[in-house]
């Protein structure tokens, strides 16, 4: 079984040097490394060009586009092995991480993704917290991740997470990486797209927290900065989340998550009730991040309604019920 690793890279050349030579140290070898650089990237360009790769199969594919799903388009086609495994330009693979992913797609040929564990660094400490539950879309919509938390035994999920994710080439066929995504860079809930649209094709998404890497997040060049607040990122974040699943959910599910979603919300995409529990602590941030939620939420349901002109609007759906 032939192994393509595809590693998609911003102006981070020190953290894809670390995971390049984690990859060195696989016990099963790849077959083909692909790393995608931004054209106006010349500082990871001229590390490429320096870089000893010493036998490791690596190849460069050029994107002119911002952000990870145009990277990752253009180097899936490029993509020869039987299986592609997708990791973060600042994560390094443990060992026997291709070996445990091909373990997998052997022993069950209805698998067409496997994940796996990525153990957060942070500053000198691990995070080193434990969830059972992981990868799990619940039915009202809400998406429980955790995959950096992940114990127990391989399982099948619903989602994985894109610094830890590979797929059987087979099983993809012509799904690409969903281009609506918003963002100018990370572009988050990219990878949810991309699994539960395999899974709806009856493809098998095994999670196993033994496969692992060590994952150093690093800074990022665009409007998503992870902890700071940004109302940009946080309207993006929102409106892929909610396009995503309006699309995956059937109508009367699709109806009970969008009114869970601006009632209550989530910790990182705020309802009402969200806005209420955290507004003695955060004040006006906690306004701000409410007024970006709703504003993906309403963004998404405007585009998913222009796209599916057939799917009744939420009124008719309230009133059917």
């Amino acid at each position: 079984m032939q192994n393509t690793v595809l590693i998609p890279t911003y102006r981070r050349p020190l953290d894809l040097s670390r995971c390049l030579t984690a990859l060195q140290a696989q016990t099963k070898p790849a077959n083909q490394i692909i790393v995608v650089v931004r054209d106006t990237d010349t500082e990871t360009r001229q590390f490429l060009a320096n870089f000893d790769p010493q036998h490791l199969p690596l190849q460069t594919v050029t994107v002119t586009q911002p952000g990870v799903v145009a990277a990752l388009n253009a180097g899936m086609a490029a993509v020869t092995g039987d299986i592609v495994s997708i990791t973060d330009d600042d994560a390094a693979p443990r060992p026997d991480w291709l070996a445990s992913i091909n373990a997998h797609f052997l022993k069950d040929t209805a698998v067409a993704g496997v994940g796996g564990r990525d153990w957060i660094h942070q500053g000198n400490q691990i995070l080193d917290a434990s969830r059972p539950i992981v990868g799990q879309l619940q039915w009202f919509g809400r998406v429980i991740g955790n995959h950096h938390l992940g114990v127990g035994e391989p399982r099948e999920v619903d989602i994985l997470k894109g610094v830890n994710m590979s797929f059987r080439t087979q099983a993809i066929g012509e799904l690409h990486f969903d281009q609506r995504m918003r963002g100018t860079g990370a572009q988050v809930h990219f990878e949810m797209a991309f699994t539960l649209a395999l899974k709806r094709a009856g493809g098998k998404i095994i999670y196993d927290p033994q496969i692992a890497v060590d994952h150093y997040p690093a800074q990022r060049f665009d409007e998503d900065q992870r902890h700071n607040f940004n109302a940009i990122a946080q309207i993006n974040l929102v409106h892929n989340e909610t396009l995503i699943l309006l699309e995956h959910l059937p109508p009367l599910r699709r109806t009970i998550f969008l009114l869970w979603a601006i009632i209550i919300g989530t910790r990182d995409c705020y309802g009402c009730l969200q806005w209420l529990r955290f507004f003695p602590s955060q004040s006006q941030l906690a306004t701000r991040k409410l007024i970006a939620s709703l504003q993906g939420r309403w963004q998404a349901y405007q585009q998913f309604q222009t796209q599916n002109p057939l799917k009744p609007p939420l009124t008719q759906l309230q009133n059917s019920n």
